[in-house]
This record gives structure tokens, sequence and C-alpha cells, in this order.
């Protein structure tokens, strides 16, 4: 049985559009609590409140998605993995894990959200976060993600708002899931390269920024790389360059992308962040290039304001010009 059949959309390309999103969170913004050290003001990856008299900081996230890919044990990893993946993004350690499961249960066979649960299992286990129950309801579309919660350094914690001019921009994960997951859904066709992405942990990453004193950074996920750059870079009134040669795609991408396999959401993304670039060189003639810097991703790598071993370095933090990204 194919679950991507059974989701209008697929993964973090289901998203609220993020334009339609602030407004909603708009009048929310602002509001909190004298311990709230990360709220909802800068957009950024979980929650973040300060426990009383120790240093550290309680981190709260929740995700979840429609399927992404057929296999449901993949789908139950991919989703785990983008779960606690705000987690790293903030720089914290995921401590506690809840399931939260939609699932058709007279249409799909118990046994496939079995399989769901169990890939999610075995991604947590491997973060070293145990999972401890969770909630389910009799839903008409399947969904599957989790609430995490973490800790972290409350004076080290890796914030969007916190970009400096003159910092390298790092990329820790190629882009293209995209496009691919959109052909899987629409052929049938299996990218094991792109499984093997999206069920990689951020952990090694956000250790990596920590220790390198990193102190700005974000995941890219459904927003796509612009979106998320276009946040960060909003955040900490700076603009971020990039120069398109350098963004990695995985193999395969620019060519789901030439056979039209974009999803609704990219297009969105791409919409809602056109008025704020500054488009030069391919991507100023090429509709492709900017489809693939939006391109929706699932369980993306971290965009990091500093350089980190291994990364690909894909611009840099400039003081804060006419447009908030300049695309090269």
């Amino acid at each position: 049985m194919r679950l991507t059949g059974y989701a209008h959309g697929g993964g973090c390309a289901c998203k609220i559009p993020p334009g339609e999103l602030e407004q909603i969170v708009a009048g929310l913004a602002g509001v909190g609590h004298e311990s709230l050290l990360v709220g909802l003001d800068g957009g950024d990856d979980a929650a973040a409140v300060r426990l009383d008299g120790n240093g550290i900081a309680l981190l709260s996230t929740v995700d979840f998605f429609t399927p992404v890919v057929d296999d449901p044990y993949d789908w139950g990893r991919i989703a785990a993995a983008n779960a606690l993946s705000d987690i790293y993004a903030m720089g914290g350690r995921p401590v506690l894990a809840v399931n939260l499961l939609c699932w058709p249960r007279e249409v799909l066979p118990l046994e496939l959200a079995t399989e769901v649960l169990r890939g999610g299992l075995e991604v947590a286990t491997a973060a070293g976060c145990p999972v401890a129950g969770g909630h389910s309801v009799d839903d008409p579309e399947p969904k599957y993600g989790m609430a995490v919660t973490g800790v972290a350094p409350a004076d080290r914690l890796l914030r969007i708002d916190a970009g400096v001019a003159g910092t390298p921009l790092s990329l820790t994960k190629p882009l293209g899931v995209g496009v691919l997951n959109s052909r899987h859904k629409q052929t049938g066709e299996v990218f094991p390269l792109a499984v093997a992405t999206m069920t990689q942990l951020n952990r090694a990453a956000a250790e990596a920024a920590v220790t390198a004193g990193v102190r700005c950074a974000t995941d890219v996920t459904g927003f796509g790389l612009l979106g998320h750059l276009y946040k960060l870079a909003r955040a900490s009134n700076v603009t971020a360059i990039i120069d398109a040669d350098a963004v990695p795609y995985l193999d395969g991408a620019r060519e789901a992308l030439r056979d039209g396999y974009v999803s609704g959401g990219t297009r969105r993304n791409l919409a809602w962040v056109d008025p704020h670039v500054e488009w030069r060189g391919r991507a100023a003639a090429e509709d492709s290039e900017r489809l693939l810097l939006a391109d929706a991703q699932t369980s993306g790598g971290l965009l990091v304001g500093g350089e980190l071993p291994g990364a690909p370095v894909i611009g840099e933090l400039v003081p804060r010009r006419e447009h908030v990204i300049e695309i090269r």
C-alpha cells in the first residue's frame, strides 16, 4: 500500500505557507513569561525557558507531517529525525520524546502504524532520547511526528536572531529532497540517498557548532533554504549573500525539477521570499534555480552562521542592505 497516496501533500511540504502562518501568530508574538528565553518573536525552531538557578534552558518542540515516503518504517525514521532536529538546531540535547499519531484505522492496517512507530523509536534511541508514550487519534489522513523536550546551556543557545555581519554561512546537508519526494509520490521511484539524508541526525553538526562558539543557526525544512534564510537574516537585521554555485544538491534533484516534480509548498515558499531577494547571475534568468533554492525540505540540515568542518560555505552575512537576501 502506497502511503503517500493517502495524503494531500508530503512531509514538510504540507506545512501552512510561511506568510499565512505569520498572519496566524502575529498577535501572539511578544507574549511570554519572564523565564521565557525564546518564544515566537524570531521564529526559532524550539521554545526555550530558563530553569531556576542552574543555567540550564529547557527546550520544547513538536513536529509531525503526512507520509513523505511509502515505506512506513522509513517514514517513522524521517519524522523522528525531523522532530529531533529542532532541538539540535537550538544547540540542545533531546531528553524525552512522545509520539503523535493520526491514523485512518478503517482504511490502513494497524500493522503499518506499528512500523511507523518502530522507525521513530529506532531513530530516537540512536539519539539517546527515550520515547515514552504519546497520543493518537482516528484521522482520515495519516500523520506522524513527535513532541520533543531537550536541554541546553542557557548562555550557549543557537538562535535565529544571533547572526552577525562578517560571518560565513554553512549548510550541513544537500538540498533537493523536496523534488525527489515529489517524484517518489507521483511515480513510486525510490531514492535511497534522499532517505539516508532525511534520516541522518543533526546531532554532530549541532555539537560542532556549539564547540566552535557559533551562536546563530536554524534547520532547513518546509520553508526551504530561502525561507529559513530569510527568517534568520530578518531576525538578525543583516543581509545574507548566497553563492548559488556553492549550494550542494542531491543527485537527481535537478532532473526531478526538470521533469516537473515541484510541490505546491515550494512554489509558495518562493512567492513569499521573492520580494525580499535580489536575484543575480543564473538565478536571475532561470526559474529552475530559484525553485531549487526554495525547495521544501523534510529533515534538512542546519544552516549555520559560522564555519563547520566538512560543511560547505554557501555564503555570508553582511550589514543590512536594501534586500534581505542576495543571490549571486
